[in-house]
């Protein structure tokens, strides 16, 4: 009988067990699923399509990630691969033919490359009325880089991070929602460990839980950060929100803050065991980027924490 609510018998050995048919469940407009919606008739053309992907810096360690990350997604295209001029390597291509080629371009290089990146991309906008979006990795950035991916945002989408994982950026909310619950008498302290070839310090993840910490506190971290102590230091001021560092071996990333007070500590922590999941999810912000307007993004953006926060 059409319509009617069946029920489908299952038959093993002896048995017969009975399994309601599942009705179809309406979506929720307002839930969870609104936010896959193209938000713009031009969002919702390039998510229709493949999306063209260029990875800069495609000789370093997290450029051949980002690669094969790319390369193992079906509604993705790897559009071009470059590194810094006059670098050669398998299929490499100019700056400016990739610029060409893409929708999107992944940077993980250097803090300078990227806002060098970002300019050019800005300036094709300039130029054509459409720039390739752009998603940035690298970290160790001074404020006048910073000024200039402010700029160019002016232009083209740029979504930066200083980590892409899921697991750091849960951390990060978790480390902000501590520092605001918390009696202001719990000592914050920040430690990371990366491999012997890092060239920043403290790494850029570091200094994203050290800001998660200070506007829980509400305070600017510039006035309460200390990188490293030596010799004798005197006692901790109150407020301060400590910097610890090593750099050994392979590590991938492990980072920690320690809330401490006279009477408990409490440790909230995320390592990573493969730098693969950096490039799963530069792949995953460079799909949502796709469409975007311009602007500055970040990762709470793509995974809807920004708007959860307090």
């Amino acid at each position: 009988m059409r319509g009617a609510n069946l029920q489908r018998p299952i038959r093993g050995n002896n048995l017969h067990f009975v399994r309601p048919r599942r009705r179809r469940e309406a979506i929720d407009p307002a839930g969870p699923l609104a936010r896959l919606r193209p938000l713009s008739p031009l969002l919702e053309a390039v998510l229709s399509q493949t999306v063209k992907i260029a990875v800069a810096g495609a000789l370093g360690r997290m450029g051949g990630a980002v690669v094969a990350a790319v390369q193992a997604e079906a509604d993705l295209a790897l559009a071009a691969r470059f590194d810094r001029p006059g670098a050669e390597g398998p299929e490499l291509v100019a700056q400016d033919e990739a610029l060409a080629r893409a929708d999107v371009i992944i940077d993980f290089s250097t803090a300078a490359a990227s806002a060098a990146l970002a300019e050019a991309c800005a300036a094709k906008a300039g130029l054509e009325g459409r720039g390739p979006a752009l998603v940035i990795g690298s970290t160790g950035f001074d404020d006048a880089e910073l000024a200039r991916l402010a700029t160019a945002a002016e232009r083209i989408p740029i979504l930066r991070a200083g980590n892409f994982s899921l697991g750091v950026n849960m951390l990060i909310g978790l480390v902000e929602q501590a520092a605001r619950a918390l009696p202001a008498d719990y000592d914050v302290e920040v430690f990371e460990a990366h491999h012997r070839r890092k060239v920043d310090a403290p790494s850029g993840t570091a200094l994203m839980l050290g800001e998660a910490a200070a506007r829980g506190r509400a305070v600017q971290l510039s006035a309460v950060a200390k990188h490293g102590r030596e010799g004798i230091t005197g006692a901790r001021p109150a407020g301060e929100i400590g910097f610890s560092v090593m750099r050994a071996g392979g590590i991938v990333g492990e980072h920690s803050v320690v809330f401490a007070s006279d009477e408990e500590i409490l440790t909230l922590s995320h390592s990573a065991r493969d730098r693969g999941l950096f490039a799963k999810g530069a792949v995953a912000a460079a799909r949502w980027l796709a469409g975007r307007p311009p602007g500055a993004y970040d990762m709470r953006d793509v995974l809807g924490f920004r708007s959860s926060l307090p």
